[in-house]
């Protein structure tokens, strides 16, 4: 399906009230109150939230608080405000990306891999929010342009937008709740002997801040994992999320020892079988983003309740190293 371009829709509404509440959990205690919230209210710029913390829209226990002011862990934050159009995000621009389906409360598209999903430091423009905005002019109106939940610059696939902000509610509801099913296929380095299920907590790398670890007093995270075929020296695999954590199928699998082709940041070593042939180095060493694609989503519809399953192919990268891999393991069988 080729690539689809922009459309635009009217502007319903002038300002989104917007109302959240979160418990800080233990692991934030000692923090800034701005730095909490950002992880906590993560559909927010953090410029946004220290602003509404200084003006008293963003409260702790229902107080006023600076935006630096230190945390001790279970306090009650709580989000009373309103986003006007243009305030979290500017600059509809063209920016190409797959739409699978959509309706006035709902957008499913295939994110291509390089492509950086919202703006920040060394990306001020061509992110797949600056995309949106060209696409659908509303959604300038709604938190991080309707987006619900993420992708790395370099994971190809399924993202969730939402098209309203009852919609926007309610998937985040949802995605809270685990009751979206979101499964990836990827390639590991390393021959897993089996799949299985990866309960281990993640936090930020206190050595390296580019990265999450595996450490104690990390959120919760949950991998299933499960094998699909092994190679060589390498195996492809299906993994569902049942969390939602930064970097989190990267962080696990190198956890156990198999990081993601291409994924330099969490380990990988750019392994060889012996006596592979220059066709088969020449796809591998050039395959240069971590090989993962997010394949399927089930949920429920927003607004009509409909049960939905959506599905993406794996772009032309991951096929060729795929297909590379089949062939090499074809021909050095006994």
């Amino acid at each position: 399906m080729a690539y689809q371009y922009f459309k635009s829709y009217l502007m319903t509404e002038a300002k989104q009230k917007i109302s959240r509440q979160a418990r800080v959990p233990a692991i934030y205690a000692g923090q800034r109150v701005d730095r909490a919230a950002a992880d906590l209210f993560d559909e927010f710029s953090r410029a946004n939230l220290s602003r509404w913390i200084r003006c008293g829209d963003l409260t702790v226990d229902g107080d006023q608080v600076k935006p630096k002011s230190k945390l001790k862990g279970g306090e009650n934050l709580v989000l009373e405000a309103e986003l006007s159009p243009g305030e979290d995000w500017q600059g509809a621009e063209q920016v190409p990306f797959r739409v699978i389906y959509e309706d006035p409360d709902l957008l499913v598209i295939d994110k291509p891999a390089g492509i950086v999903v919202h703006p920040g430091a060394g990306n001020p423009s061509g992110t797949l929010i600056n995309g949106l905005l060209g696409y659908r002019e509303s959604l300038n109106l709604l938190p991080r342009a309707g987006i619900v939940h993420r992708l790395d610059k370099d994971t190809s696939g399924l993202l969730l937008v939402a098209g309203s902000l009852k919609a926007h509610n309610a998937l985040t509801k949802a995605l809270q709740n685990h009751d979206i099913s979101r499964r990836y296929c990827a390639i590991t380095e390393g021959v897993m002997v089996s799949g299985q299920d990866i309960d281990q907590p993640i936090g930020r790398d206190p050595r390296q801040r580019l990265r999450q670890k595996v450490r104690p007093d990390g959120k919760e995270a949950l991998t299933r994992v499960r094998v699909r075929d092994r190679f060589r020296a390498h195996t492809l695999i299906r993994a569902e999320l049942e969390t939602g954590r930064t970097h989190q199928i990267r962080v696990h699998l190198s956890y156990l020892g198999h990081p993601l082709v291409g994924d330099g940041r969490y380990g990988a070593r750019s392994i060889v079988p012996p006596g592979a042939s220059i066709d088969f180095l020449e796809v591998l060493r050039g395959f240069n983003r971590q090989a993962l694609h997010a394949e399927r989503l089930c949920l429920t519809h927003p607004t009509t309740n409909r049960t939905m399953e959506l599905r993406a192919e794996p772009p032309e990268d991951f096929r060729t190293l795929l297909q590379a891999l089949r062939t090499d393991r074809t021909l050095h069988e006994n």
